[in-house]
């Protein structure tokens, strides 16, 4: 089991599951939390949804080391229309399954139309960046950190591309040129985040939060949320994703056309020291 289910009051608690790998997303994953959220979704007594990492962090990013990466298995394909990218080769097979596992999965998360509140202590880093920056409100322990370092594949960014948006353009440059991690009082600082507590406090915090919005119209949260994501996209969120994904395609090509490798040499270990 990749992903936790549970009921606490009005709160759906969505808990990713693989601490070994500091809960790296494999494609198993990222589905077993779309049937949660729509279990979530689908429950009337549910009026708030925490998402959460089990262990010491909230997630490493994306699965691209573990043993159990499954970047060549089918699944059943909910976010985009596209073919399955099993059986396609180069910017065919990948631009399928980014499309639906990565940009297509952050993009129709972001629009469940309940309060989400991430809860993230340890390492947030790439593809957990996308799963923070979809939830509404992000509480972090004191000992969080957040990085995006994919720039380091030449890359512009994980395929979720939000961060002018959640930390605005000079902060975003800042980030993503030295690939550094920030502490989560920074985060803070810079809009990422809406409070930081000590770890000892990060869960009494987030469903004391949880427990306050709870207290709202179920369907005037919908149509805020709906409000405030409208807003965003007039600012341009949508248009400025659709551009950074294709220059995200872009850099694979050109790795794969100068080094043969999509991801210039790159590797978990590798990303996660910082080399």
């Amino acid at each position: 089991m990749t992903v936790r289910y549970e009921r606490r009051d009005a709160a759906a608690v969505v808990t990713m599951d693989r601490p070994k790998y500091r809960n790296a997303q494999n494609s198993a994953m990222t589905y077993a939390l779309d049937e949660a959220f729509g279990r979530a979704v689908d429950d009337a007594e549910v009026k708030v949804i925490v998402l959460a990492g089990a262990g010491d962090h909230f997630s490493a990013g994306h699965d691209i080391g573990s043993p159990e990466r499954d970047v060549d298995t089918s699944f059943d394909r909910k976010a985009v229309l596209w073919w399955d990218h099993v059986g396609r080769s180069g910017g065919d097979q990948r631009f399928a399954r980014e499309s639906e596992v990565y940009l297509g999965m952050c993009r129709r998360w972001r629009e469940i139309p309940k309060p989400m509140i991430a809860m993230v202590q340890g390492a947030c880093i790439a593809g957990g960046l996308m799963l923070a920056w979809c939830a509404d409100l992000v509480v972090a322990a004191d000992d969080a950190f957040f990085a995006d370092p994919v720039v380091r594949m030449g890359i512009p960014g994980v395929e979720y591309f939000a961060h002018p948006w959640v930390m605005g353009p000079r902060f975003a440059k800042e980030f993503l040129f030295t690939g550094e991690r920030i502490p989560a009082a920074r985060a803070r600082e810079w809009g990422m985040v809406n409070r930081v507590v000590p770890r000892g406090e990060l869960e009494a915090e987030t469903f004391a939060l949880a427990e306050r919005i709870a207290t709202m119209p179920q369907f005037g949260l919908a149509l805020t949320k709906k409000a405030v994501n409208q807003a965003e996209d007039l600012m341009g969120l949508r248009s400025g994703m659709d551009a950074a994904f294709g220059l995200h395609h872009l850099a694979h090509a050109h790795n794969a056309e100068v080094s043969s490798d999509p991801l210039a040499g790159q590797d978990a270990r590798s990303m996660r020291d910082g080399r």
